[in-house]
């Protein structure tokens, strides 16, 4: 229930809404433009002129009708992911050739609500799930004019939407700060496991050898990319990995996307316990080339043509060679392999993985290696775990503090009295792209 002085107001009384069709495509005759599209949405909580954004033309009358305004807020339209529907961005600066791009949908507030409040109860779970719900679509999922317009948003008076907006921009900040300290102490002991065991790796023993990559395996399989939506699939449904599936080091079976239906599993792709998965791409140099072994069924999920799996020989223990493959010395072949790579920027190719040396000791010495080192970095992988958890409980934590702050279940007017003012373009904390970069990076 919201308080008795608030409203409950459809979106098409309280704003006006635009519907991008600017897209990349260049014409004869057009202006140039810098494009805001789905990705600089997405990523971003606020976007101003100074950011970088994809360059484009459009026509004059496209650049009057789409030029971002302060104040605006544009949601994503569409999505391969129906929870990735009306993500929100607060434009807290314009300029003459920052134009709205295509699956975008600008929402020009009128009237009763401001742009600061409005992004922030685009954030509310009550009313992004009007929008989950809304959104139609098998493999990619979208919003009609009347699913935006139709949806309902708490409207208090002006004074406690700034008392609002105030507060969440503070408490936002504050738990943005405590995250990302979570996640340099995550990384800072992803580093320390890894020194540990590349100090075992690099002061070779009698008997130790210099062996290329390809020698140590049986095959490298590469997968496939079909069409999936950007949804975890259920418990008898076919998943395919996500390039991110083995960041920093630590299989993640989240990554995964739902396949459709009617797509012919190839079996031979099928993902097992103890595979040994190596990134081949990502939008960060760090994280190509990240490795982890699947350490429990990972349930129906095939491999993407983003990661490789090895298939080590029976001289070599699959433990060992992750172990290698997060050392310095691999972390170096894989920088040279990407610079080196004529045109596949943040692409690891496979002819140049075969050719990476590591030092090898017999098996049984490797795996007495792997077992020192398990029982050397116990007590650094739990406290990891443990700080993991941790940044979820706070996502979580924020996600119900937005909930109860935007509809009014928590009255923050006097505590936002006592908080300096804000700046807009401070209103909804840090790029996640920044905060990413800190997971996982592997030693530098």
């Amino acid at each position: 229930m919201l308080p008795r002085h608030w409203t409950t107001r459809r979106l098409r009384s309280v704003v006006d809404m635009l519907v991008s069709n600017v897209d990349k495509l260049s014409k004869d005759g057009e202006v140039p433009v810098r494009l805001c599209n789905y990705v600089d949405v997405y990523k971003r909580d606020v976007v101003t002129p100074d950011q970088e954004f994809m360059r484009a033309t459009a026509t004059q009358a496209e650049v009057d009708a789409f030029c971002l305004r302060i104040g605006d807020v544009v949601i994503t339209k569409d999505s391969e992911s129906f929870n990735d529907i009306a993500v929100p961005a607060y434009i807290a600066g314009a300029a003459k050739d920052l134009v709205c791009g295509y699956h975008l949908a600008i929402l020009r507030p009128r009237g009763d609500i401001s742009g600061q409040f409005l992004y922030w109860a685009l954030r509310a779970p009550t009313v992004a799930h009007q929008f989950h719900v809304a959104a139609g679509g098998v493999t990619r999922f979208g919003l009609s004019h009347e699913d935006i317009k139709s949806a309902w948003v708490p409207v208090p008076p002006a004074d406690e939407q700034a008392a609002i907006v105030k507060y969440l921009t503070h408490a936002n900040a504050r738990i943005d700060k405590a995250i990302a300290a979570k996640r340099r102490l995550i990384a800072l002991l992803d580093e320390q496991r890894n020194e540990l065991a590349t100090e075992r790796l690099e002061n070779p023993n009698l008997g130790w050898q210099v062996r290329r990559l390809k020698t140590l395996l049986h095959g490298i399989d590469q997968g496939v990319s079909p069409q999936a939506d950007n949804t975890v699939p259920g418990q008898d449904e076919w998943g395919v990995l996500k390039a991110g599936c083995v960041n920093g080091g630590k299989y993640r079976p989240d990554q995964v996307k739902r396949l459709p239906g009617d797509f012919v599993v190839p079996l031979s792709l099928a993902i097992r316990k103890g595979d040994l998965l190596v990134s081949r791409a990502s939008g960060s140099p760090n994280l190509v080339g990240s490795v982890a072994r699947v350490p429990a069924p990972p349930g129906k999920v095939i491999l993407s043509d983003k990661t490789f799996r090895l298939r080590p020989r029976d001289d070599v223990d699959p433990d060992f060679l992750a172990l290698a493959m997060n050392s310095r010395r691999y972390r170096s072949q894989v920088r040279q392999a990407i610079s080196g790579a004529d045109g596949l920027a943040n692409n690891l190719p496979i002819t140049e993985l075969r050719t990476f040396t590591f030092l090898v000791p017999p098996i049984d010495e490797q795996r007495r290696i792997v077992a020192d080192v398990s029982r050397e970095t116990a007590t650094i992988l739990h406290t990891a775990e443990r700080t993991e958890r941790e940044v979820t409980l706070l996502q979580e934590f924020r996600t119900r503090l937005v909930a109860d702050v935007v509809t009014g279940q928590v009255d923050v007017r006097q505590i936002a009295a006592s908080l300096p003012e804000v700046d807009p373009a401070d209103l909804g904390g840090g790029d996640e792209t920044e905060i990413d970069e800190l997971v996982g990076n592997g030693p530098a």
